[in-house]
């Protein structure tokens, strides 16, 4: 049909047709489809349709997890059903949330400390949280940090991923806008300590 598979994503298609655009995300047997215009869409669909068996839901609303609200000219994206499921399923339906997912004192370490009773737990509860930082950016640091220790998880890594599971617990109505903008300047903020580090330093 023309499509071009994204170099970047390998689940990601792109159609450039004369001035028209079209993207289209599949994912096992789920697709979103994002057209430049109502006239391609419907031409895509009906392509796709005489090839397989299809169903459309219309506007998004749901996807992989992933609820889409929309407000005027711009969509929010949320996982907070997920987010509680997370929750629940660490048994901390009842925990205190916390202002901030990561303590900014102490540094993980893969040596001090005793090793985890549970790493089946302590990895499949990471991965989960891994999901989480499509929609929550906020966490990424506090994330990406509790899975450098999956392979041989201490206590001390799994006190760390219970407090993102706390700070989830007030945050889980947290989401991700997404708007237009006349600019397209990409701003990142970065608080970089080299030495700080315990393991690589």
């Amino acid at each position: 049909m023309g499509f071009i598979q994204s170099k970047s994503d390998n689940s990601l298609f792109i159609l450039h047709h004369q001035e028209h655009t079209a993207y289209l995300l599949l994912y096992v047997d789920d697709i979103l489809l994002v057209t430049s215009s109502d006239t391609l869409r419907q031409h895509l669909m009906a392509s796709l349709a005489s090839e397989f068996a299809m169903k459309d839901l219309g506007p998004l609303s749901y996807f992989l997890g992933i609820f889409v609200t929309r407000h005027n000219n711009s969509m929010f994206l949320s996982q907070q059903a997920y987010a509680h499921d997370i929750i629940n399923r660490a048994g901390m339906r009842s925990c205190k949330p916390v202002d901030t997912p990561v303590d900014t004192q102490p540094k993980l370490s893969s040596t001090s400390g005793t090793a985890f009773e549970d790493p089946s737990l302590y990895r499949s509860l990471a991965g989960a949280l891994q999901y989480t930082t499509f929609t929550r950016p906020d966490l990424s640091y506090a994330v990406q940090q509790i899975c450098m220790h999956m392979h041989a998880p201490l206590n001390s890594h799994w006190q760390a991923l219970k407090r993102i599971i706390r700070y989830l617990q007030g945050t889980a109505s947290y989401g991700l806008t997404l708007e237009s903008s006349p600019s397209v300047a990409l701003t990142a903020f970065t608080d970089a300590d080299w030495a700080g580090c315990p393991d690589t330093r």
